[in-house]
């Protein structure tokens, strides 16, 4: 009973959260987020470029995303080396950025990055083999081996336990699939029942304070088992409640 208790309690809580933080001021100058970036444009490689820089201080990550000239998508790889070769961020360098550009510019001349994530999503109802084949796809179309190119779009996960969460992935896949006041639901090929929480340290933490993580480790497995607590909340939209476990952790609210 006590337990049963405690469910009704945080699900409301959660509830209360999500719906206050849908709206459009949650997002702004005043309060930033690397979304908001990603929302000028509308565009799922702009996007995918705001969610990978996404770590490390918010005001440096959108300092650093306002600097890019995102039109470079469609040039030329030598006006991309010669625009970007002065850009770099905390663990990349010039090399990386440019790298990441050029990557993505080849894979739109070739197909998409939904039509590729598409694919490989409907062969197991799985968003991690979908993120799987557009990192297959990155490192393909540019090769190119770093230290920090590594850590901006991650390795090939064949397992959870023990694997990176992946978080900035996922925060990528919340903003093209949801559709409300903070994402922008441009892809219509993803179930968002099949969406993964975007899991960083902040909401583990948060996550495990609430009873709604039981997990000691923080990798892509205590992100799977978070999206599915979340599911017992609401089993179509799990990561509505994203935002609101991270602006509680963020503003301190338990």
């Amino acid at each position: 009973m006590k337990e049963k208790n405690s469910i009704i309690y945080i699900k409301k809580l959660l509830d209360r959260e999500a719906k206050k933080r849908d709206n459009a001021d949650e997002v702004s100058l005043d309060r930033l987020d690397p979304i908001l970036v990603a929302k000028r444009y509308k565009d799922a490689n702009i996007s995918l470029i705001c969610a990978l820089f996404a770590y490390g201080g918010v005001k440096q990550i959108v300092k650093f995303l306002d600097s890019l000239d995102f039109s470079l998508l469609k040039k030329s790889d030598k006006d991309i080396r010669e625009a970007l070769q002065n850009h770099y961020y905390r663990f990349q360098k010039s090399e990386d950025v440019i790298a990441l550009f050029i990557a993505l510019k080849r894979l739109n001349e070739e197909s998409s990055l939904e039509e590729i994530f598409r694919i490989a999503y409907i062969k197991e109802r799985s968003v991690i083999h979908g993120i799987n084949a557009l990192i297959e796809a990155i490192n393909s179309l540019f090769p190119h081996n770093s230290q920090g190119y590594r850590f901006l779009i991650s390795k090939v996960t064949t397992k959870t336990k023990g694997a990176g969460a992946l978080k900035r992935w996922m925060m990528f896949l919340r903003w093209m699939v949801r559709d409300d006041n903070i994402d922008m639901g441009l892809w219509s090929c993803v179930d968002k029942a099949d969406l993964i929480m975007p899991l960083d340290t902040h909401t583990f933490k948060v996550s495990k304070k609430l009873g709604l993580l039981h997990r000691k480790t923080y990798d892509l497995q205590a992100a799977v088992e978070l999206t599915q607590m979340l599911k017992r909340f609401d089993e179509n939209d799990p990561l509505k409640y994203d935002f609101a476990l991270y602006r509680i952790g963020q503003e301190k609210l338990i």
